[in-house]
């Protein structure tokens, strides 16, 4: 330290000639260049300069026990005091710049929201199960039906009695139907249990609106069931036609008209004889494959869609059980009058076919490998 530099109350040795005398001092000057830092990289440069290993005011605190007896707690005290003092002034300081700078930053570093993101995220796309039970919808919509939903916990009586079920058919036990309430009282129209079927619906349907009614009832139903080609929980469509002089040829044709829409103008459909409750005659539909010619890959080798047989069963259906209509008689469905038909089709079997997805459960692991293949 120069001649010129050292400050009046500092020896030539460097030691201050009054220890409290100088501890005022450089407390003074600290809090003055601490509360007029310009920013959080001149704040830490005094810090070090007023408290850091080599600076005077912790030399002092150092040095207390060197000097005189009478001055040692006086020093001692106000040395404390004053690095205390400026620790706590140099936080607050901090605080105050870290804020205005922050202020300083979001003012310049302005980012346009409304830009597209770089890299461009890919759009999103629906679900197949989605995207397939809106191609249904829409092409039912174009035959001239509309679209119905109804309730996932529903009542036993528009389940199962309303639609023609026997009693005791096995459809109503536990092991093949979720119930929500005592599955004790099976027998009980106001039993509640996750429905297995969106069939529940035409019911419900048909007490709300007189004929001519034509719907089409898209929904989750609830079975126990877990394997490659079923799984719990699953979507449905069912169908409902209901007007003056339905015929079977109806039928066949609104369901050709579907398979063409769905899977190629070429398709033919054929009708084999079955039985459902709520229909008779009821009979199973089967669409020409779509995937081969006469059953046989062009290699010679046996279709894997249609097993070599040419068909493909896409779904159940039939004339409307007169026993149903004694349900709703009193809504304008006389059995005598009206006649309808109704069908019902899984839609992850339609996207299963139309796509070539072979395991069901394929379309609930939610593998983005296999989902963005479609869209």
């Amino acid at each position: 330290m120069s001649e010129h530099d050292r400050p009046d109350d500092v020896r030539d040795d460097g030691t201050p000639s009054d220890p409290l005398a100088r501890v005022a001092t450089l407390r003074s000057e600290a809090e003055a260049a601490i509360g007029s830092a310009s920013g959080s990289a001149e704040l830490e440069q005094l810090r070090v300069r007023f408290l850091g290993r080599r600076a005077e005011l912790p030399q002092l605190l150092r040095g207390v026990r060197d000097l005189p007896a009478q001055q040692r707690g006086a020093v001692g005290k106000a040395a404390n005091q004053a690095r205390q003092a400026l620790e706590a002034l140099i936080e607050t300081r901090a605080a105050e710049l870290r804020a205005s700078e922050l202020d300083v930053r979001l003012a310049a570093d302005v980012i346009d929201v409304t830009l597209p993101g770089d890299p461009a995220l890919p759009p999103g796309r629906l679900h197949l199960i989605t995207a397939t039970r809106r191609e249904i919808e829409d092409i039912f919509l174009g035959l001239g039906f509309s679209v119905a939903e109804g309730p996932e916990v529903e009542l036993v009586y528009y389940n199962f009695d309303a639609l023609n079920h026997d009693p005791q058919h096995p459809a109503r036990q536990p092991s093949d139907t979720f119930y929500v309430t005592d599955p004790d009282a099976l027998l009980e129209p106001d039993s509640q249990l996750l429905r297995v079927h969106t069939s529940p619906m035409q019911v419900r349907a048909m007490e709300l609106q007189p004929p001519p009614l034509y719907i089409v009832v898209p929904g989750r139903v609830f079975r126990p069931d877990n394997d490659a080609t079923h799984t719990p929980q699953f979507n449905q469509v069912e169908g409902l036609a209901v007007d003056e002089d339905i015929t079977l040829a109806d039928l066949k044709g609104t369901l050709l008209s579907f398979a063409r829409a769905m899977f190629g103008p070429d398709r033919d459909v054929r009708l084999r004889p079955h039985f459902f409750p709520f229909t008779e005659p009821s009979v199973e539909v089967d669409v020409s494959c779509f995937n081969c010619s006469g059953g046989h890959m062009p290699d010679g080798s046996r279709c894997p869609v249609c097993k070599g047989s040419t068909w493909i069963e896409i779904l159940g259906s039939g004339m409307v059980d007169p026993n149903v209509f004694e349900y709703v008689r009193e809504h304008g469905y006389d059995p005598e009058k009206v006649q309808g038909f109704a069908f019902g089709m899984g839609i992850e079997r339609i996207a299963m076919l139309k796509h070539g997805v072979p395991d069901l459960r394929l379309i609930y692991d939610n593998d983005v490998r296999m989902l963005e293949q479609f869209g």
